[in-house]
């Protein structure tokens, strides 16, 4: 066998892994799911990434407490009691810590390289998310990118407040492949289906939500029947009413899926759209009740003038 034979091969080999089922896995991922899309504003990528950090890290802290935290905490109550004074014990509780193992990164940014210049487009050639580049944060167990992206979209609804001044629509990736049939069929049957299968006597309605981009090897016209067949049988497709929404992204060679619920009535996750109307939605209840003000004070300025109309009469 030649060396150029047995360097393809060996590159072949190092490039292959397995399923669990034996089907051989090609390809390697520039991108590791789960995770978070996060469209932003135009050149302020890096600051998107600071602004997600700070504020990922704050929801997981509350979803996910970590027991560093609590360990942390009781040292602090020792301090309180008079601890500090020993310093024998201070001096163990130091050694103790530094002994610790460092607290895991639950969170880090994949880079995706998107000119911040380029339209992105679907294979229909309509533009998507206009020209807002994206940004991709993996998550780490114990964190669930559904639960911390709809955690905070409802915080967003009820205060109007986005803790961010970059970041925009916000898309959760329960899982990720490569970006070919075979394992984006087998990725549904992770993701999709304990979601549909959880309740065996609900049936749903739902609707799959593609978006391509940076990607032109599979079209959307072949794709959304594969997913389709991943669906368990009696649930049916809406595409006006849909309960559960199946969101499939793909970039470049990756495919990342997650099933969410109210994924329109919340305005696509975009947290900057959903505040806004929050807030406009407030100042224009601020403006009826000013409007209600002069009317009062007119009516009680006629009835205090009918008053002394009708004594200067007596």
């Amino acid at each position: 066998m030649s060396e150029s034979k047995r360097k393809a091969e060996g590159k072949d080999r190092s490039r292959r892994r397995f399923r669990p089922d034996g089907k051989a896995i090609w390809g390697q991922r520039s991108l590791d799911g789960p995770g978070v899309w996060v469209t932003c504003v135009k050149g302020k990528e890096k600051q998107t990434v600071g602004e997600l950090y700070d504020l990922f890290e704050s929801l997981a802290n509350d979803l996910w407490p970590t027991e560093s935290g609590n360990r942390d905490g009781e040292d602090g109550s020792d301090e309180d009691d008079g601890g500090a004074d020993d310093i024998e014990k201070q001096i163990a509780k130091e050694v103790s810590s530094m002994k610790r193992p460092r607290k895991e990164t639950r969170f880090a940014n994949c880079q995706t390289n998107t000119p911040c210049g380029k339209l992105p487009q679907d294979l229909s050639g309509a533009s998507i998310d206009g020209l807002h580049p994206v940004v991709f944060i993996s998550c780490k167990p114990p964190v669930d990118p559904v639960k911390l992206v709809t955690t905070h979209v409802q915080n967003v609804v009820n205060t109007g407040v986005t803790n961010t001044r970059y970041s925009q629509r916000m898309t959760p990736v329960s899982g990720s492949c490569v970006a070919n049939i075979s394992e984006i069929q087998a990725l549904c049957q992770r993701v999709v289906k304990p979601v549909f299968t959880a309740d065996p006597d609900k049936k749903y309605s739902y609707k799959i939500e593609l978006r391509i981009r940076n990607h032109n090897t599979l079209t959307r016209e072949k794709l959304i029947p594969e997913l389709a067949k991943c669906v368990p049988e009696g649930h049916t497709v809406s595409l006006d009413n849909s309960e559960l929404f199946i969101l499939v992204e793909i970039f470049k060679s990756v495919c990342g899926i997650s099933v969410v619920r109210d994924y329109y009535k919340l305005q696509k996750f975009n947290v900057m759209e959903i505040a806004n109307a929050k807030n406009l939605r407030d100042e224009h209840a601020e403006g009826r009740v000013a409007d209600k003000v002069p009317t009062s004070e007119a009516a009680n300025a006629s009835s205090e003038s009918a008053a002394a109309t009708s004594a200067d009469a007596q």
